[in-house]
């Protein structure tokens, strides 16, 4: 049986964040506390301020680093709150910061989340359950066009007019099971990827900002660290990659850092066959002068 959450790419992450034991660093993705709890045990006078905007994940990520508390700091919150976070722990910069942007296997395999393809459940897909948009609202309340333009741009989902189309004679669409049938009926199956994938992507990404929220963590983190301060990055998706990549390449060509990863670090064969989801992850490092 697999744990629920696998922590990609750990080893290449701590390599790339150089942990120092009195250093300060952030995990901006808590998520159930893998990395959080991989960078604590390196620290010893240092601090880890572990964040996430999904209240659930972070209380697990409390319980599965209780026994390194005293080196963790939490804070409930999305990525434009980072300088919050390190204004109400005294911390003005830092010496490293770390990126996970793939889901977890938590949020996948919990059915009422609304995440999974395969764990039937109210269209739903917040990370944070506060906020009010939901996959249900997109899905039965967007124009036609719009929805497909949504499934197209966030998702880069070449049947999105065909998708949208089928969706719409369909509504109203309650569950992920339903929608995912609607799909696979609009586009059958043609290899092993669940036709309605780039789908479920697509409005996950829309519900939570989550490409909007990248761009802003991407001018945040930069004036957030030391001289020699490290931004470690792992994406899941090529839009995603596309903007970490200009971000650091900018920050490079304005001498004020330098690309760690001239070619992109992924998963080994080996993590592959452990973790089938770590799969198309990426990492791309960078580094404050």
């Amino acid at each position: 049986m697999q744990p629920e959450h696998y922590s990609v790419l750990l080893a290449e992450s701590l390599e790339y964040l150089a942990i120092r034991p009195e250093g300060i660093y952030v995990d901006v993705t808590a998520g159930l506390g893998g990395h959080t709890k991989a960078i604590a045990e390196r620290l010893e006078s240092g601090l880890v301020i572990a964040c996430d905007r999904d209240a659930e994940s972070l209380d697990r990520a409390r319980q599965n680093t209780a026994a390194f508390a005293n080196r963790i700091r939490y804070f409930h919150g999305a990525f434009p709150e980072l300088p919050r976070a390190l204004e109400e722990n005294n911390v003005a910069l830092v010496d490293g910061v770390l990126a996970d942007l793939g889901v977890s296997r938590y949020q996948l395999s919990t059915g009422e989340r609304g995440f999974s393809l395969m764990e039937d459940g109210a269209l739903d897909m917040r990370m944070n359950r506060a906020e009010e948009l939901t996959a249900a609202h997109l899905v039965n309340e967007l124009s036609e066009k719009d929805l497909a333009d949504l499934i197209y741009q966030y998702g880069e989902e070449r049947r999105s007019r065909r998708i949208s189309r089928a969706i719409v004679r369909a509504r109203p669409i309650l569950t992920t099971g339903r929608l995912a049938q609607v799909v696979e009926s609009a586009v059958p199956r043609t290899g092993r990827m669940h036709p309605a994938t780039q789908t479920f992507m697509a409005l996950r990404l829309r519900v939570n900002s989550e490409l909007e929220q990248l761009d802003e963590l991407l001018q945040i983190v930069p004036a957030k660290l030391k001289p020699g301060g490290r931004f470690v990055v792992l994406t899941f998706m090529s839009t995603e990659d596309r903007k970490v990549k200009r971000a650091f390449q900018e920050e490079a060509r304005a001498g004020r850092g330098t690309i760690l990863t001239k070619h992109v670090v992924k998963p080994s064969e080996q993590e592959i066959s452990e973790n089938a989801a770590s799969r198309s992850s990426k990492l791309r490092a960078l580094q404050r002068l």
